[in-house]
């Protein structure tokens, strides 16, 4: 059956991937209207996160407006994912633009690093900072349950000299590099929270206490680690910023 949903699945990802960045993003807007028009996707659950986090924001409609921004974003970003598939390292350079890269330069000179940042943007383009430094790049993902879809996924990030490793992969890897002398950098995108019961730390987010995962500060303490904060900014269609 995951050999099939495979099958099935990866021409129509295939075809999207080629599109044209304006009948590519024509296409986004088509799928915002299905998600949050006629298929009402998680709206609810949004519109109460705005309402908690925002209580100042008591017009409906302004509370809309953000609702609707988040879920154009949230399909241009599922899409520009899939468009990762046939972008090259020429077009990603043009469309995701890193800034102050010479810090994480001077760091790999001495250590290995833990790169930091959060789901925003498009995180998958984020790989691309290996095509900048020498250190070896690595992302530690969630393994997909479907394996020819992790066994894709993994192809397409490899392209940028990325291997990716699970949660549980990441410590002995690091470990195994340092034995080995190999200076490498480590990327970790981490905002979820945690189940309560296993939080060990608790701190405010947007005005609301949350239970916090500090596994990457564990990590790079007990690992010797430099700790770098990645800030992407979207600043419009098929153009990022990514800020160490």
């Amino acid at each position: 059956m995951q050999l099939l949903v495979f099958i099935l699945a990866y021409p129509i990802l295939w075809l999207i991937s080629v599109l044209p960045y304006r009948l590519f993003y024509l296409f986004s807007d088509f799928v915002f209207f299905l998600v949050y028009h006629v298929v009402g996707y998680r709206k609810k659950v949004v519109r109460a996160n705005l309402e908690l986090v925002f209580p100042e924001k008591s017009a409906a409609k302004e509370i809309r407006r953000i609702q609707k921004e988040f879920f154009k974003h949230m399909c241009d970003m599922f899409l520009e994912m899939v468009k990762t598939m046939n972008l090259s390292k020429a077009q990603v350079k043009k469309r995701y633009h890193v800034v102050n890269i010479d810090i994480l330069k001077e760091i790999e000179k001495e250590k290995s690093m833990l790169v930091v940042c959060s789901h925003y943007a498009n995180w998958e383009w984020n790989v691309s900072i290996n095509n900048y430094v020498q250190a070896k790049g690595y992302a530690v993902y969630q393994k997909i349950g479907n394996k020819y879809f992790d066994s894709w996924t993994r192809k397409v990030r490899a392209r940028w000299n990325t291997t990716l490793v699970t949660q549980q992969e990441t410590a002995k890897t690091v470990v195994a590099n340092a034995r080995q002398g190999i200076i490498a950098g480590y990327g970790m995108v981490s905002d979820q929270s945690p189940q309560a019961h296993h939080a060990r730390y608790w701190s405010e987010f947007m005005g609301i206490k949350v239970p916090i995962i500090n596994g990457a500060e564990v990590l790079a303490r007990k690992l010797d680690l430099a700790v770098v904060f990645l800030k992407v900014s979207k600043v419009k269609r098929i153009k990022q910023n990514s800020c160490p």
